[in-house]
């Protein structure tokens, strides 16, 4: 049989959720040439970034919008019946740029891939206004972790007394989940997580209430 070994109050979790229509469009790639040679592999890396930037002002994006690093040169090996082997020069150019163009996001994949970036690591969609979303969220996370302490309180006959914790839970923290369908009786949280083509903000707290008697 399981006790509570210093009992002070009531203990809850509460997590809340915002969605808002995506603003900007976030893609990350890179430009990668493994050729014999380093001055090879060197020119067709430089060449590739330079139609990837050509597509870039095509599509109205500004350079404050395109972040992208140096070209880098490295020993390319590949491995035959378990040993390594000398396989070339590897060059790298890696990107990451903002379009507050969603509509045309499909084809400026599509023109970069022909450029020559040839490896698309990820595409997000993003807000401006996220610290905003972040501290409603967190209010709504509050909200609801003072609801349902007031409903174990009144259920066990006693008042929600004043608050003694303060918590701030990352709430894509392992184990956050399980509390996940808990967070609030109108299980929003839940249902938004699951909002198609929008941008979830999310915010998460334990919160730690003293317990007042009638």
């Amino acid at each position: 049989m399981q006790t509570i070994g210093q009992p002070w109050g009531v203990s809850v979790f509460g997590a809340a959720s915002v969605k808002a229509v995506p603003e900007l469009v976030r893609i990350r790639f890179k430009v990668v040439r493994t050729l014999e040679t380093a001055a090879e592999a060197l020119d067709s890396a430089s060449a590739a970034v330079g139609e990837v930037r050509h597509v870039l002002r095509r599509h109205g994006i500004p350079d404050a919008a395109v972040q992208a690093s140096r070209l880098s040169l490295v020993t390319a090996t590949r491995y035959v019946d378990g040993d390594s082997r000398f396989a070339g020069y590897r060059c790298v150019a890696g990107f990451s740029v903002e379009s507050a163009d969603l509509d045309g996001s499909r084809q400026l994949l599509v023109d970069l891939v022909a450029a020559g970036a040839n490896e698309i690591e990820g595409v997000d969609f993003d807000v401006t206004g996220k610290p905003a979303l972040r501290a409603e969220a967190r209010r709504k996370a509050v909200a609801a972790a003072r609801a349902k302490a007031e409903l174990y309180a009144e259920a066990a006959g006693v008042r929600v007394g004043a608050v003694l914790h303060i918590e701030d839970v990352d709430p894509e923290s392992p184990g956050v989940n399980r509390y996940r369908g808990h967070a609030s009786g109108s299980g929003e949280a839940a249902d938004q997580d699951l909002a198609p083509g929008h941008v979830i903000v999310s915010a998460a707290v334990m919160l730690g209430f003293a317990l007042a008697h009638d």
